[in-house]
C-alpha cells in the first residue's frame, strides 16, 4: 500500500460525512518489513469496567513505532483481541484490535467474565 492510498483511507475515515456511530472503518496494512519484537509492559494490576489492551507495534509509513499499552473502557459480554502482525508469505499483516463477543458457553461457564486467557481476558474485572 503506498502513502497515497493511506492519506485517501485516513480522510475517507476521518470525513465528516454522516455514519453511523458503531461503523468502523478497517484498513489493511502490508509490508514486507516485519514489525520488531514486542517490548515487555508490566501489566498493571486490574481495574473494575475496564480491559487492558496491550501495547504493540503500528507502522507509520517508513517505520515501525511502538504504541503503549491502555485500558480499555469494558464491554459487557466481550472482550479484547489485541492489536497484532501476521506473517504470510513474506509479508507482513496488521490486525486491528477489537472487540469480540463471548461465545454462550464462555458466559455460562465463567459467569460472563474473562476466563485469563489472552490479554484482556481476566484483566476486565
Amino acid at each position: 500500500m503506498n502513502m497515497l492510498n493511506l492519506w485517501l483511507y485516513a480522510l475517507i475515515a476521518l470525513s465528516p460525512i454522516a455514519m453511523p456511530a458503531a461503523a468502523q472503518v478497517n484498513i489493511n496494512i502490508d509490508i514486507g518489513v516485519a514489525p520488531p519484537a514486542s517490548r515487555y509492559e508490566a501489566v498493571p494490576a486490574p481495574r473494575h469496567g475496564y480491559a487492558w489492551a496491550p501495547g504493540y507495534w503500528r507502522w507509520e509509513g517508513q517505520r515501525h513505532v511502538w504504541t503503549q499499552g491502555r485500558w480499555l473502557e469494558a464491554r459487557p459480554g466481550s472482550y479484547w483481541v489485541a492489536d497484532r502482525w501476521e506473517g504470510r508469505d513474506g509479508r507482513h499483516y496488521y490486525e486491528r484490535g477489537h472487540w469480540k463477543e463471548q461465545a454462550r458457553h464462555e458466559k455460562a461457564e465463567h459467569g460472563g467474565k474473562g476466563n485469563g486467557k489472552g490479554w484482556a481476558k481476566g484483566h476486565d474485572r
